[in-house]
Order: structure tokens, then sequence, then C-alpha cells
């Protein structure tokens, strides 16, 4: 069995969707035709796909307030395991609303502010960390407001702690990522402009394989992977020559969550199928790109694709 992997989300999202039945308009009261519920945070994202490819996995998170409440009972109703720890802090919610056609109106994604988690929440994630199994690997996903906070300080020393050991995967921006960047992560997985922001300019693409080659070779992290939306995602080692590599082309109806799903794919290819990192990611790209055909995060059609051929990546099917 692969070595289980535990995602930590320090970000939640209450999230409800309206898709309206025309395009919407500014100024405007906009009527719903539909809408429905769902917690949304990276790690959550991540661990849906995981979840579907087969990998163990468990999302971490906390969660408070009435819209906390709301999480809980809609994560009772999942078939992957999802533990939400209380915290102080309500969880923010979200409105993401769509029109019809997603080429002549694509959704638009209304998120409510940041908080950061209660200290004790903070504490309780941090000995939850602590008390993973040496194998387990700990994914943070997301942001994590609050970061440098005394209250997070538990939670700073437990990650450090995770990485000495070899089993931390950052996909994280703001704060937390310049001091996670400095430990000896098995794995950052970022995009450009959080790498752009990191690296401290905006190279272009054609600059960023040796922008990222540079970095990677000084840095302590063991493998970085740099996405791009639809466009060439690279890979890095210290000592190796920088892979990169360009997504399938795809229509595009909904990007939110592919990143996840990227994550979430090289993980189970890693863990599970045994494929070194470049191989990993051949194998993710296609499962990114199909997630981004798709309306919902993870919810891409898994029979119509090839997932797992003893030589080679997944590859789209009618």
């Amino acid at each position: 069995m692969p070595a289980a992997v535990l995602t930590l989300t320090a970000n939640l999202l209450a999230e409800t969707t309206f898709t309206l039945a025309a395009a919407p308009a500014l100024g405007r009261t906009q009527r719903a035709a539909a809408s429905s519920f769902q917690v949304g945070g990276k790690g959550l994202n991540v661990a849906k796909m995981l979840a579907r490819l087969g990998t163990p996995v468990i999302a971490l998170a906390a969660a408070g307030g009435p819209a906390g409440d709301h999480c809980r009972a809609w994560a009772a109703t999942r078939t992957w395991k999802i533990d939400l720890l209380p915290t102080a802090t309500p969880t923010r919610a979200g409105l993401v609303v769509r029109g019809p056609d997603p080429a002549a109106a694509p959704e638009t994604t209304f998120l409510g502010p940041d908080a950061p988690l209660c200290a004790e929440a903070f504490a309780t994630l941090a000995a939850r960390v602590e008390a993973a199994a040496p194998d387990t690997v700990l994914a943070l996903c997301g942001s994590v407001p609050g970061w440098t906070s005394p209250a997070a300080a538990p939670l700073r020393a437990a990650l450090a702690a995770r990485a000495r050991v070899g089993r931390l995967v950052v996909d994280t921006y703001g704060p937390p990522l310049p001091d996670l960047a400095a430990l000896p992560a098995e794995l950052i997985k970022i995009n450009a402009d959080e790498f752009a922001a990191l690296a401290g300019a905006s190279p272009a693409a054609a600059d960023r394989a040796a922008a990222l080659q540079a970095f990677a070779d000084r840095s302590a992290a063991r493998v970085w992977i740099v996405s791009d939306g639809p466009r060439a995602v690279h890979l890095a080692r210290p000592g190796h020559p920088v892979l990169t590599l360009v997504p399938p082309a795809v229509r595009e109806v909904s990007a939110t969550g592919s990143g996840d799903v990227l994550l979430a794919a090289l993980l189970h290819a890693h863990l599970a199928l045994g494929r070194d990192w470049p191989d990993a990611l051949a194998y993710a790209l296609p499962l990114a790109a199909a997630n981004a055909a798709h309306p919902d995060v993870a919810e891409f059609n898994l029979p119509g694709m090839e997932l797992a051929p003893a030589n080679g990546t997944p590859t789209l099917t009618p």
C-alpha cells in the first residue's frame, strides 16, 4: 500500500455556486436557475482527487461558526475522509457565479476575507502533524492566514520538523512560501506568479526555466514544479537540467482546482505507481487539463481516461 497522504488546509471555504440561466449583467438583480454547496480549499481538492485515484488520504482542516457547521454536514456525506477540527474563527464564505456558456461568460468567484485560525486550532493542527506516522506525506495546501503570528508558531515548528524527515510537500503562497522554501521539502509545487514573488523577479516565460534552475540549485527542497495554467510546466531538481512539459490543449470550462488536481496526480503517480518525479509530471498533466475542461473540481470522467498504463501517461479519450 502506498504511503498515506495528509493534506492540511488552514483557510477553509464554505462555497455556494449559483448557475444563471443567462449571462450575468452588472447592476441588475440576478436570479439563479440552480445552486449547490461545497467545501473548498486546496487541501480538500487534493484529497478528493487522491481518493478518486485510490491513494489513501485524509483532509485535515478546521471549521468554525455557522458556516463551519454547514461544512461539517457536507463533509459527513463524502466517501473520502475529511477531519474538520474546531476553531473559534468563523469559516470564510465564498460564492461562484456561472452563466450557461463559459465561453461567453466565464465563471466568477467571490471569496470572503481571510481570517487566521484561533491559537487552539493552530496548536491542534500542529499536534496532528506531529502525531502523523513518519512515512505519511504531509501536504500543506493553500494560504495560511496568520502564518507569522505567535499563535501559528506550533504549526511552523511542526512543518519544519516534518520537512527534516523528508515527508513535506508544499503548495502555498504568501508569507509561508519563503519560510517553507528554505526547508528540505520533498516537493514544492507553485504557479508562475508565486515563483516570481518568491524569486523577487518576474522572468518571462522563455527565461523561467533558467531562473528556476538557478533557484533550485541553491534550494534545500528536493524538487520544484512551477505551473503556468495551460502553458509550459517546469520541473527542477538540484544538479539536473530543468524538464519542460506542455499540458494537452483542452477547451477550458473552469480552471479552478486544476493545480490541485495536478498535485494530487503527481503524488498518486509517485507514491502509488512508483514513478520518478519527471514521469509523475507527465502522468499528471493530462488529468489537470481534463479538470480544466470540466465545471467542477476533480469530477471529470475518470473512466474516459487511461489512468495507469504500464509505460506511458494518461491520455484523454473521446
